[in-house]
């Protein structure tokens, strides 16, 4: 039977990720700083922190991934005015307002979707909290199960 104190100990694990907002990998920092210190109490405290932390390196995953597949975009985008014999490329430097460039959409595009994925990350860990406080282990979607 799980008592509240172990319930407590395992939402604190699953909020503790917003240290984020303040501390510089935050987000890691929390629960691994939670979870080791209080895994061997209770399986549903380890399973939580566990889920969060396992979350928490897939998120960092998919976002390396997303930025190692854009960055030719970037790249082939800023060189593709450049001159590289002759470097009087920015003598005629224009805006051109009427023709938005790809990169404005592919960028537009990739922000629009980081800020989903960062509310939708918000608040899976807000019901993977609110799981915990009633005592059940929230499986988050789309997460590598990296500690087992």
């Amino acid at each position: 039977m799980l008592d509240n104190h172990q319930k407590n100990i395992a939402t604190f694990i699953h909020l503790s990720t917003f240290c984020r907002f303040f501390i510089p990998f935050g987000n890691f920092l929390g629960p691994i700083v939670l979870w080791v210190a209080n895994k061997d109490k209770s399986e549903f405290i380890d399973a939580n922190g566990k889920a969060i932390i396992n979350f928490q390196i897939s998120i960092l995953l998919y976002v390396v991934i997303i930025g190692i597949v854009t960055i030719p975009f970037f790249i082939f985008k800023l060189l593709n005015g450049l001159d590289f014999i002759d470097f009087n490329g920015f003598t005629n430097f224009s805006i051109d307002i009427g023709k938005p460039s790809s990169l404005l959409y592919i960028g537009g595009t990739l922000g629009v979707l980081a800020i989903m994925g960062f509310i939708i990350e918000l608040v899976l860990i807000i019901i993977a909290s609110l799981k915990a406080r009633d005592g059940e282990v929230y499986r988050y979607p789309l997460t590598i199960n990296f500690l087992k």
